[in-house]
């Protein structure tokens, strides 16, 4: 009998998976342990061995669909297997249409009239929709066009439809899909009014209007709908405020000249950004909170989201507990957390039960900007460039930025801005912050 291949739950807070490369494709031989497919959480990256050997039957699901925990991806079994009633069953629930829409759309501009079409984008009575993957791969196979399920959006067919029903046996010839498809006319986008079209500008030099387009991985698809949510959902106002760093600056000097003596690795300025957050947090329980829903969930230890930069997107991973920690661990915590970041090797649990989160962008010259919430927190600090400002006696003084983005339903403006206010002063205060 068939085996189903699901997707795989990694970690709690994952309802779903990107799959971002088929190893094997219908028909191959697999032996257990050989990696059938590799797929992606909104932050790490894992391959899925085969537990089972057998022969590769169907593929639900595409690279670059979205498919949910738990639902099947593919069938392995015996050469020949029947598996038809298990494909139509698992096929409406195979992966996000959306995914499989963004990625057959838009053919190429200069295309004649004859070319495949662009995708369907309405149906009127004996209409039928098919994307232009799905129709040049029915006329090339030959399937029966009649027992073809549609399960993309809106019932349009696309490619793994064609692919089911010829796993499924259903098969015709070139002239029979030929003649569907001309019997059951395709309403195309090419086909909008062409008064609406523009009337013809002077000709411009072809390099000028040069350019590569690529699409969005997936990592970048679901890192865009994530900030569209936080900044859509959530009523989001920044503070900006600075502060003396001689303090700090001078720490990290002594630091610098004694450190690596006295056993110590290399501190950095967010280090010591993050160590005295940690020991702010909990005066402030609104900032050091996720908002669920209508409900607050006030967390009893500083669980600090981290932002890193990465070659796949911004990753987020948690230091939990971090104001029970040395300065020396939580610069350890940060930079252990940050290196399997870089190397996509954090796991979904390590990114997630953050309570507040810091990220840093005064390394690259910024002053200012207005960081985005990571949901469900109610607060993220920005940490920006230390520049010179001039003292009322004219001398000057290095001063570091901090801009504080906080939802306005959960913390109103004054509470927000004694949080920034006791955090400037604890880090204008490094030293004595140490000796409490």
């Amino acid at each position: 009998m068939a085996t189903p291949v699901i997707m795989p739950r990694q970690g709690q807070s994952v309802e779903s998976c990107i799959i971002t490369a088929w190893n094997k494709k219908v028909g191959d031989t697999v032996a257990e342990g050989d990696i059938l497919f590799s797929y992606e959480t909104d932050k790490s990256a894992f391959d899925e061995p085969a537990q089972v050997s057998g022969t590769i039957l169907a593929i639900l699901a595409n690279d670059g669909d979205v498919v949910p925990c738990l639902d099947t991806v593919c069938y392995i079994g015996e050469a020949g297997e029947d598996i038809s009633a298990l494909v139509k069953a698992d096929a409406p629930a195979a992966a996000a249409p959306a995914a499989e829409e963004k990625k057959e759309e838009a053919p190429a501009a200069a295309a004649a009239p004859a070319a495949a079409p662009a995708v369907a984008t309405k149906a009127e009575g004996d209409m039928i929709r098919i994307s232009p993957r799905a129709k040049n791969l029915a006329l090339q196979s030959g399937v029966d066009m009649t027992k073809v399920v549609p399960t993309g959006p809106h019932g349009r067919i696309i490619e793994r439809d064609i692919n089911a029903a010829l796993d499924a046996g259903f098969v015709a010839n070139a002239a029979a899909v030929e003649a569907f498809l001309a019997g059951n006319p395709i309403v195309t986008e090419e086909e909008a009014p062409a008064a609406a079209a523009p009337a013809a500008a002077a000709p411009v030099a072809d390099d000028v209007l040069a350019y590569t387009e690529e699409p969005m991985t997936g990592i970048r698809k679901v890192i865009s709908r994530q900030m569209h949510a936080s900044l859509s959902e959530m009523a989001q106002l920044t503070l900006n405020s600075s502060f003396d760093a001689t303090a700090m600056m001078n720490f990290r000097a002594t630091l610098k000249a004694n450190g690596e003596a006295m056993g110590l690795g290399k501190i950095s300025l967010n280090d010591m950004v993050l160590y005295a957050v940690s020991r702010t947090l909990l005066n402030h329980p609104t900032i050091n909170a996720n908002l669920v829903g209508e409900n607050f969930r006030l967390f009893k230890h500083a669980n600090i989201g981290m932002a890193v930069d990465t070659e796949r997107g911004l990753l987020v991973p948690t230091i939990f507990g971090a104001e029970k920690m040395s300065l020396a661990e939580i610069s350890a915590a940060a930079k252990g957390a940050a290196a399997k970041a870089r190397d996509g090797k954090l796991s979904p649990d390590e990114m997630s039960g953050g309570s507040f989160t810091v990220t840093n962008l005064g390394s690259m010259g910024v002053e200012s900007f207005t960081p985005v919430i990571n949901p469900p927190q109610t607060a993220i600090l920005g940490v920006c460039a230390i520049t010179q400002r001039v003292r009322a006696d004219g001398t000057t003084y290095p001063a570091m930025g901090l801009s504080l983005t906080f939802d306005h339903r959960a913390v109103d403006g004054a509470p927000a801005a004694r949080f920034l206010a006791d955090l400037c002063k604890a880090l204008e205060n490094f030293g004595l912050l140490l000796a409490k």
